[in-house]
């Protein structure tokens, strides 16, 4: 919180990671649950300068919300194509969606949407803030599309440099 976060970046081909987070990710929290991982990696140059370790973990991080925010099997998809001069990345899930008026407050710091009185999903309001924190470090944009009761996508513009 106190300084900046120092990027060490590197040239990482997206598709090689998401092929790789694929197979952990499906062999650990999907597979209990019957859910599903569908990769569509439609990018024709998928190579980025980014920080490593923090691109997986903002992977890791919405993939970890599409699955704690689903109330039936998870059907998690990740696209990429090429936009501009960079790639888009899409997740997308069949979860319980983001009302309309908390969408744009989901990367504020400590926010939570709200749930009533359920109190099953554990966390601490940091997990899209650091997401949003890493891809605008990295040069890029994120968006939120969602449609409450069918789920969300996240689209992610990387810059290739």
């Amino acid at each position: 919180d106190k300084k900046e976060i120092e990027l060490k970046r590197e040239s990482i081909d997206l598709h090689c990671v998401f092929n790789e987070i694929s197979e952990n990710f499906v062999t650990g929290q999907l597979e209990a649950l019957n859910g599903s991982l569908d990769l569509k990696l439609s990018s024709q140059a998928p190579v980025i300068s980014a920080d490593e370790v923090h691109l997986v973990n903002v992977i890791y991080n919405l993939l970890d919300n599409a699955v704690k925010y689903c109330q039936t099997q998870p059907d998690i998809k990740i696209e990429t194509a090429d936009i501009r001069s960079g790639v888009q990345i899409e997740i997308s899930d069949n979860g319980i969606g983001i009302k309309r008026e908390n969408q744009k407050l989901i990367f504020d710091k400590f926010y939570r949407v709200p749930t009533g009185n359920l109190h099953d999903v554990k966390g601490f309001g940091l997990g899209l803030f650091y997401v949003k924190e890493i891809v605008e470090l990295h040069g890029g944009t994120i968006q939120i599309k969602s449609t409450l009761g069918k789920g969300t996508t996240f689209k992610i513009w990387w810059p290739k440099k």
